[in-house]
């Protein structure tokens, strides 16, 4: 850390993290300046040695007793463990060491223990939920019985409140294991195996021996990290170690104030990664005393529907103008087209594992290494294209509270939702939201400006009514017949009749339900949300929008007489003034009419030496266009001019234009 973070009265303090690129470097002992290719090879020695000690770790303590150790929290003697991963481990005995004949500092395994901890730590809660799977495990694996249900979260710790696809993903997880060795794991150890290391520096787990970083004093925008690498893929002693310093260039959302910390580098493409985790001052957000709510509901199509409520003194809520909603059908038909690639390339791949069947065929290798390739870069855009969405979604809802001065977003809680009786492709698309992220990045943006997010059970705020909560009759939307759907909703009480599309109907019904059990709004303690789980009759009957009242107006409009004729054709556009008389510049009022009358001739063909090879028009109704007279010809009517030789009387300049 590059300072201490001072906090106010009122103020909470917030760790983010932005991303940053380590375009180049300087060797501090030999002056030499390091590109950007020669950088990434030198982390990439280091990170080499550090995944390969984190393996090692993972390797022996990946089973079911020394993770239970660890989560426990407390060691042999019944101290209570560090929060640091790499203190626990070093606290239960739990070490390792680099191969043989490399040098490494104690820094560079603390780097490793962390990285293993962590992954040992995160395992725990998977092992608890396959334990509880497989303990309650049902007859029909495909379809649970009610008391089924009950029974696996029942020995579930927690599992009161988790969603139903987990217990179904931890099932079909099993089912796949049994197909293939026909009988259940014993644990999650047997069913996943020893997880994938990234080639990654957790610098957190260092001290200034190992890595510093400081914001520069001239420019708040760059930072100088110092760090200490191999000059060597393999290090035979300390000083084969050089110190290393980097510039890097923070993101404009960095504040100016904010503490930096050590961050943590990736390697991706050549291409050395940081991402810089920083500390600094936000408003507290608060659960309760909110005036104005944001509530927010899900779609399939419609992403977010969203509009603001205000809880007013007496205790009537109203809505704040008619809402709005984030469509993002082009961006998720683009994600579902490139789903059908992921699959069909995975298809293909299988298939070709099949042909192979362990058998050397260098032309199917290297098939199936091209199409490897082509997986993992559809994943790489499918995963990128789902961020971006993520990203977008949660900006346009922040904003939307922002504008509306919105203290708190209530979300619809949809964890518990199963994509069930939509068909195929329906329950496809809906199981492949990107819902959890959103709500991530919609929390870490609105923690920025003091808004608390707070999820709210979703049960019947798509049925009942806004302003009533009577059922509501949903059928397809007055201005769109052709659509599939019954996305309009009409209240069926006489003296209400609500009518609208029902994600409008829904938010308001999150927005209301959130503002009048904003007392039952409690703190995860898995995760750390905000959330409201339960419903309480009496405050759900006082969470109604009052309509608003528009002035109307008193006076009788009743036709009381005939209705004034009025003439089909269209009024001359004159002037009711005469013209103003020539000025002596080109500046001034434009003459009437559509043409210059100041001109002592005609500007047309009426003075052109015109053939008499036109069509004349027939004059028997007596009609005879001016235009005709002076033998305009083409130009204004297919009529016939007089030869050359006949003279042509000179028009007086006041008779009007031939237009």
């Amino acid at each position: 850390m590059s300072g201490k973070l001072r906090l106010a009265e009122g103020e909470a303090a917030r760790t983010a993290c932005a991303r940053g690129v380590l375009r180049a470097g300087v060797d501090e002992g030999t002056g030499e300046v390091l590109s950007q290719a020669v950088l990434a090879q030198r982390v990439g020695w280091c990170a080499d040695l550090v995944a390969g000690m984190v393996s090692a770790l993972l390797a022996e303590r990946w089973n079911a007793g020394d993770v239970e150790v660890l989560a426990s929290g407390v060691d042999a003697g019944g101290r209570k463990l560090p929060s640091n991963a790499w203190m626990a481990l070093r606290r239960l005995g739990w070490t390792v060491a680099p191969p043989g004949g490399v040098r490494v500092n104690d820094r560079v395994v603390r780097m490793a223990q962390e990285q293993a901890g962590r992954a040992l730590r995160s395992a725990a809660w998977r092992a608890e939920v396959t334990a509880g799977v497989l303990t309650a495990w049902p007859a029909d694996p495909r379809k649970r019985t009610p008391a089924e249900w009950d029974q696996v979260r029942a020995s579930i710790p927690g599992g009161q409140h988790l969603p139903s696809s987990v217990i179904k993903g931890r099932t079909r997880q099993i089912v796949t294991f049994v197909k293939a060795n026909g009988r259940l794991p014993v644990d999650v150890f047997e069913l996943e195996g020893v997880p994938r290391i990234p080639r990654m520096l957790l610098l957190a787990a260092c001290d200034r021996q190992q890595a510093t970083i400081e914001r520069s004093d001239t420019d708040p925008a760059r930072a100088l990290l110092r760090l200490q690498l191999p000059a060597r893929p393999d290090p035979r002693g300390y000083r084969d170690w050089t110190w290393v310093e980097c510039r890097i260039t923070l993101p404009p959302t960095v504040p100016a104030t904010a503490v930096l910390h050590l961050p943590t580098l990736r390697l991706t493409d050549g291409t050395v990664r940081a991402d810089m985790a920083y500390t600094h001052a936000v408003p507290k957000a608060r659960a309760t005393g909110h005036s104005v709510a944001l509530g927010v509901d899900w779609g399939l199509n419609t992403l977010l529907s969203a509009g603001a409520l205000r809880l007013h003194d007496t205790g009537r809520i109203t809505a704040l103008g008619a809402g709005g909603q984030f469509r993002a059908a082009g961006v998720l038909a683009k994600q579902h087209r490139l789903r059908r690639l992921s699959e069909r390339l995975h298809a293909k791949a299988d298939q070709y594992a099949r042909l192979l069947g362990g058998r050397p065929d260098e032309h199917l290798s290297a098939k199936q290494e091209v199409l490897a390739g082509e997986i993992r870069h559809v994943s790489a855009r499918r995963a990128n294209l789902n961020d971006a969405l993520a990203w977008a979604a949660a900006r346009w809802a922040v904003d939307q509270a922002i504008a509306a001065r919105a203290s708190v977003i209530y979300l619809e809680d949809l964890r518990s939702m199963e994509a069930k009786g939509m068909g195929a492709t329906g329950n496809t698309r809906l199981s492949q939201q990107v819902r959890g992220k959103i709500s991530d990045r919609m929390r870490h943006l609105a923690a920025e400006h003091g808004i608390a997010v707070v999820t709210v059970t979703a049960r019947n705020t798509s049925k009942h009514c806004p302003q009533c909560l009577t059922p509501l009759q949903h059928r397809k939307a007055p201005d769109k017949r052709t659509v599939a759907g019954w996305k309009w909703a009409i209240c069926p009480n006489q003296s209400c009749r609500w009518q609208g599309d029902r994600d409008h109907g829904a938010w308001r019904r999150i927005a209301a339900r959130g503002l009048t059990h904003q007392g039952k709004t409690v703190i995860d303690k898995t995760s750390g949300q905000m959330v409201i789980r339960s419903v309480v009759d009496t405050r759900e009957a006082a969470a109604v929008v009052t309509p608003s009242t528009f002035k109307t107006s008193r006076r009788d409009r009743s036709k009381t007489g005939p209705t004034r004729p009025r003439t089909s054709r269209p009024a001359p556009r004159r002037r009711r003034a005469p013209s103003p008389t020539r000025p002596h510049s080109r500046a001034g009022k434009r003459p009437e009419g559509h043409a210059p009358t100041d001109r002592p001739r005609l500007p047309r063909a009426a003075h052109r030496h015109q053939s008499v090879n036109t069509i004349s028009t027939p004059t028997t109704t007596g009609h005879r266009p001016r235009g005709a007279a002076l033998g305009a010809g083409f130009h204004l009517h297919v009529h016939a001019s007089p030869p050359r030789w006949e003279t042509i009387p000179e028009t007086p300049s006041d008779s009007g234009s031939l237009s």
